[in-house]
């Protein structure tokens, strides 16, 4: 007895690798609001994100920023002042994501307008 399969292109498997790896990267609650925060605003202090995303709790936010530089996404600038500052800013490769976060943010208002006039 023969199953009935469907063949899949190496095409389809490559970008199901593709999204798998985006999906390790940027999982979390937050990271992709923190990216789209940074490539909107440029550089910016913890707490000035911090305040962009109110119900983030500090230690959250500082884990999320971890992950995103070493997934090499942002780059962390410990600024000579006094008090000390810290500045985030997207690397290139995070800025890269600019492409996926405007289609993201599209989509979604789209969403949010067809269900708002059900």
């Amino acid at each position: 007895m023969k199953k009935n399969t469907v063949e899949i292109s190496d095409h389809c498997k490559m970008s199901i690798v593709g999204i798998r790896d985006v999906q390790d990267i940027m999982s979390g609650k937050w990271k992709y609001m923190i990216v789209t925060a940074l490539h909107f605003s440029g550089k910016m202090r913890f707490m000035d994100l911090k305040r962009l995303m109110d119900k983030i709790a500090p230690k959250v936010l500082s884990k999320e920023l971890k992950d995103l530089e070493l997934s090499n996404l942002l780059t962390r600038t410990i600024c000579d002042t006094k008090p000390v500052t810290v500045e985030y800013e997207l690397t290139d490769l995070g800025n890269n994501l600019n492409v996926i976060i405007k289609a993201m943010g599209d989509w979604g208002q789209r969403y949010r307008q067809s269900i708002s006039r059900k």
